[in-house]
């Protein structure tokens, strides 16, 4: 049995680790709380916990990321025991999380000088998804270290898409976060709307959902928007918060206007502002209130 490295066990890494199982690999994986990693390997029944990511990389010929953030991604790549420490010939680090597109091309001159390639793999579903191995993946970076990593790739994805040089999974990432962000912002103004009107707002989901807007996310987070304190959290607020700083940095340095975005990220940082940070982000319906807009808001 092939063994694969993966690193980062939360919510997301965990489902993908359990696809990973299920697609027949064996996992050497790490968690900066070691628990975490050992309750899934204590799930999964087989595999084993590494004590560094130096040791992950040593151990296996593809690695897979999953990390909060580009201060994470740093640490775990080019920390004292990290990922570039084990790196070896032929092997191949795949980052998965959500980060700006120049993090990975960072560290790209040290992993070629020990022989390895790496790809930046973002991917786009959730968790649900994510557990049954249909996520969407984004890569970038050569076709030579994509081959190597397909098997892997093709274990947690229906889809692949190479994108590019390195750089080009994360920037298409935060492209395709700009439209879910949209989407979010968009669905809470309009229950908003229809339930201040008087429409019930299951009704009025329902009628959203069998519209021309009824794109796969409005049908998936139902439950977050119907019932939100009972539905799990799939994605908090305050990574909302982190990837729209993402993308409105990206707009800045390719020199594009992005207005919506901007407004989306007004709204996240209004309402970690009023304590959701920690709460899905379909919680914004909260900031939406027509008695607190002004009569400069409203239209002649």
């Amino acid at each position: 049995m092939t063994a694969v490295g993966l690193l980062g066990i939360g919510r997301m890494g965990a489902a993908m680790g359990r696809a990973l199982s299920a697609g027949g690999f064996e996992l050497v994986a790490w968690n900066r709380s070691p628990a975490g990693a050992a309750r899934l390997i204590g799930e999964l029944g087989r595999g084993r916990v590494a004590g560094t990511p130096a040791e992950v990389a040593a151990a296996v010929d593809v690695c897979i990321t999953m990390l909060a953030d580009g201060d994470a991604v740093d640490a775990v790549f080019a920390g004292p025991d990290g990922l570039l420490q084990g790196a070896h010939d032929d092997s191949v680090l795949c980052d998965a999380s959500t980060v700006a597109p120049a993090t990975l091309r960072a560290h790209e001159a040290t992993a070629r000088a020990a022989g390895a390639g790496l790809l930046d793999t973002p991917v786009s579903g959730s968790v649900t998804l994510a557990e049954a191995g249909r996520l969407t993946i984004m890569a970038g970076g050569t076709a030579a270290d994509l081959a190597v990593a397909r098997p892997v790739l093709d274990a947690l994805a229906t889809t692949v898409f190479h994108l590019g040089p390195l750089g080009s999974g994360a920037a298409m990432k935060l492209a395709v976060n700009t439209v879910i962000f949209g989407l979010n912002q968009a669905l809470a103004e309009a229950l908003t709307l229809a339930t201040a009107a008087g429409i019930d707002q299951a009704a009025a989901y329902d009628v959203l959902t069998a519209s021309a807007a009824g794109a796969p996310f409005v049908g998936y987070k139902r439950a977050a928007f119907l019932e939100p304190d009972t539905t799990p959290v799939a994605f908090a607020v305050d990574l909302a918060a982190k990837d729209l700083r993402l993308i409105a940095d990206l707009a800045r340095d390719v020199g594009v206007r992005l207005p919506g975005a901007l407004t989306d990220l007004a709204v996240i940082d209004a309402t970690v502002a009023a304590g959701g940070g920690q709460r899905d982000f379909s919680t914004v319906t909260s900031q939406l209130h027509a008695g607190d807009r002004g009569e400069e808001d409203r239209p002649d």
